[in-house]
């Protein structure tokens, strides 16, 4: 893939970058990052994303699978939303390590790509578990670095909800629709994602709205009419104040602010 020739796309598989050396930005949707060395970007699919790169200082390594692919491997369906720094609203996307950690990660991304191309009838089991190994370790070098929980509580309520709101989210915008796709109270979903993400269910269910609303309004060339008729706010107005009370700006603001 060529990180060098600009333009905006997403794609519907998972990316992890590394970025032994680098410099530049990469605006992920709304989210403006800064790439310098020893950066590890996370980008979940259909993520609007565009790179902007100095092409003198660039040396970077990528992950890139699909979510079919990690369910052939692990028998948990929901493991990528137990991975902290996939669909994360809260925090950036991104965080650096040192050129000892980077130099671990490279190594078993070359070890898995090694099993790729010269694959040998034993080459699953050990892509599984490097493959494993890299993205868990990830996640707790993720959840030390933004001071998170990476424990699990007893069901996967919590993990469950973050998931339904993914396939749900422009039609589903009440915490009692998610509790009764999963078969329990809204008193229990609520205990379940403040336990796992130390936040109300509802809370999370807003900032995803927010993420949608702010996706839409940056690529989908709608106007804030059509966007309210397809997230089913009753007036275009309901949206704009549900926004502004969410995000402390307007809608125009917000654009505003973007195009600056």
């Amino acid at each position: 893939m060529d990180y060098l020739e600009g333009g905006t796309f997403n794609a519907d598989y998972f990316e992890i970058l590394f970025f032994k050396k680098g410099r530049g930005t990469l605006s992920l949707n709304h989210q403006h990052i800064n790439i310098d060395d020893g950066a590890v970007v996370f980008i979940s699919p259909y993520q609007n994303r565009k790179l902007n790169l100095a092409a003198d200082h660039l040396q970077v390594t990528s992950l890139i699978f699909q979510e079919a692919f990690l369910n052939e491997f692990f028998a948990d369906k929901l493991f990528t939303y137990r991975l902290l720094y996939f669909y994360q609203l809260q925090h950036p996307l991104k965080m650096n390590i040192d050129e000892v950690e980077m130099d671990k990660y490279c190594s078993l991304l070359r070890e898995i790509k090694s099993e790729l191309v010269n694959s040998k009838s034993d080459s699953v089991h050990i892509i599984r578990s490097l493959l494993y190994y890299l993205l868990q370790t990830l996640n707790r070098g993720y959840s030390d670095a933004h001071a998170l929980s990476i424990r699990n509580t007893q069901h996967n309520f919590g993990f469950q909800f973050k998931n339904l709101m993914e396939i749900h989210i422009k039609d589903k915008q009440r915490i009692a629709d998610y509790a009764e796709l999963l078969g329990i109270s809204r008193i229990s979903l609520n205990k379940a994602v403040k336990a796992q993400f130390n936040t109300t269910a509802s809370q999370l269910l807003k900032q995803r709205l927010v993420f949608e609303i702010q996706n839409m309004l940056l690529y989908s060339n709608k106007t804030i009419n059509e966007i309210a008729y397809e997230l089913h706010f009753p007036e275009p107005n309901h949206l704009m104040r549900f926004f502004k009370a969410q995000t402390g700006q307007t809608t125009s603001a917000f654009l505003s602010e973007l195009k600056q």
